[in-house]
């Protein structure tokens, strides 16, 4: 009990520091270059020069009702950790900008944009090492991806470029949603390094004795297809399939969690890949 206790607010204080870190990237960088860099926070930054509100508040306002329709919509994969790490990032933020009056890092427009989205991507990469998420367009990504035949990760980007030109048109200037793009575009290739070194995909390997249920699972939820591969084990001499499947980093969480939901008691292996080749991946570049 004792360790589970210790492993528990390991992991929270781990969600803590990452959305400390991501709080810093907006209130340092991005909300006093008033440059979205997508997502909820984007949003929060653009009511914030427009009707003066703070941009905690607002993030807080908007993830609320998205983290209730996904709990509503995709289950309860959207679970303590998710609540509690937009909760503490929307309160750090208001927090830092509000009650500590930090002050913008440097005026040069480029560098805001750069170093606010690596930053965000840091702090994100740290919630999802510890199973959290921010929600925002997390949430409203994988809704669409489960009406539609879009990925998650095609539909996140769809959502936070609406969100950028959003505010490209609200502030009546290209150049700030031009810097929100470069800010999109480190803080992804960040959290890509941060979640799996230089790798950006990964392979897993399950066994599993509710291997339809996975199978399932993964073609209807994830979109993603996979081989059966024969195999036997070594001391039962049983023989059974091997599930192998390639997803992206941003579907290794969500894979994790659902076939632990589906079999808390399989055996999963994975592994990076360095490069995939196929439908549903992009060449290494």
């Amino acid at each position: 009990m004792k360790q589970k206790i210790k492993t528990i607010v390991y992991e929270y204080f781990g969600l803590a520091f990452g959305s400390a870190i991501m709080s810093l990237g907006l209130v340092l960088f991005l909300i006093p270059g008033k440059i979205a860099p997508g997502g909820v926070s984007g949003i929060g930054i653009v009511l914030h020069y427009l009707f003066n509100l703070p941009v905690g508040v607002v993030m807080l306002l908007f993830n609320i009702p998205l983290f209730i329709l996904g709990m509503k919509v995709l289950g309860k994969q959207f679970g303590p950790r998710t609540l509690f790490s937009f909760i503490f990032l929307s309160l750090i933020t208001d927090f830092f900008d509000k009650v500590l009056h930090l002050g913008a890092a440097t005026d040069n427009l480029l560098l805001t944009s750069i170093f606010g989205g690596i930053l965000l991507g840091i702090g994100l990469g740290i919630v999802f090492r510890f199973k959290g998420t921010t929600g925002g367009s997390d949430i409203v990504g994988q809704i669409i991806h489960k009406y539609s035949n879009i990925t998650v990760g095609t539909a996140i980007l769809i959502v936070d470029f609406f969100i950028i030109s959003f505010a490209g048109i609200a502030f009546k200037d290209i150049n700030l949603a031009l810097y929100g793009f470069i800010s999109l575009y480190f803080s992804s290739k960040v959290l890509d390094v941060i979640l799996d070194g230089f790798d950006y995909a990964r392979s897993f390997y399950i066994i599993s004795e509710k291997q339809d249920e996975i199978i399932e699972a993964i073609t209807r939820e994830m979109g993603r297809g996979g081989t059966e591969i024969y195999g036997r084990g070594f001391f039962t001499r049983k023989e059974r399939n091997i599930l192998f499947t390639v997803v992206t980093r941003k579907e290794v969480t969500y894979l994790r969690q659902l076939v632990k939901q589906i079999d808390p008691d399989s055996f999963v292996i994975i592994a990076n890949i360095h490069e995939v080749l196929g439908e549903g991946f992009r060449p290494r570049v």
